[in-house]
């Protein structure tokens, strides 16, 4: 695990939070495949930590101009 850095923080949610249903995005098998992975890489590497809230955000695929395929996430 990475060393604990300055900007590293985490986000206390308060009591009266509430939550906010996003749209959710059909995705192919194999970009559900993708994201899967993308997370497993990025929790392995410790850049993203095991979500601690029930809030979620959406996440889908766009096309760039070369005709590869990014992951997006919407806030």
């Amino acid at each position: 695990m990475p060393m604990k850095k300055m900007w590293d923080y985490e986000i206390e949610v308060k009591k009266e939070f509430l939550l906010r249903k996003e749209k959710v995005y059909s995705l192919l098998r194999e970009e559900r495949g993708e994201v899967c992975e993308f997370i497993r890489k990025k929790l392995r590497k410790g850049y993203i930590r095991p979500l601690k809230s029930s809030q979620i955000a959406s996440v889908f695929f766009e096309r760039k101009n070369n005709g590869n395929k990014c992951i997006v996430q919407k806030y």
